[in-house]
């Protein structure tokens, strides 16, 4: 059996782990209490509430369609292709810390 890596990176998938960074699942919040919150990616994270008010982390996915509602704070998420992954409207329900898990 190889080394274990804990807390690094094997030299040989160092790589590997970077491609990997430049695809991390958008997280979203919606702190503010709207209704809507438009976003620019259809798979996507939504915690509820920033920590320490957070729901659990549920991955969603909208599919075909353009809208998806979360089944823990009902915020209904409708994707627009105008906004870039990471962006939301409002802007302020972008997550951009890592979200605690």
């Amino acid at each position: 059996m190889g080394p274990l890596w804990c807390g690094a990176i094997a030299p040989d998938n160092a790589a590997k782990v970077a491609i990997m960074t430049d695809h991390v699942v958008p997280h979203f919040h919606n702190d503010p209490g709207v209704e809507v919150i438009e976003i620019g990616a259809k798979e996507f994270m939504c915690v509820g509430a920033t920590a320490p008010l957070d729901h659990p982390h549920v991955f969603l996915d909208t599919g075909d369609e353009n809208e998806i509602i979360c089944p823990y704070c009902s915020t209904l998420y409708r994707y627009d292709a105008t906004l870039s992954a990471h962006d939301a409207r409002p802007p302020e329900c972008a997550l951009r810390e890592p979200a605690a898990a």
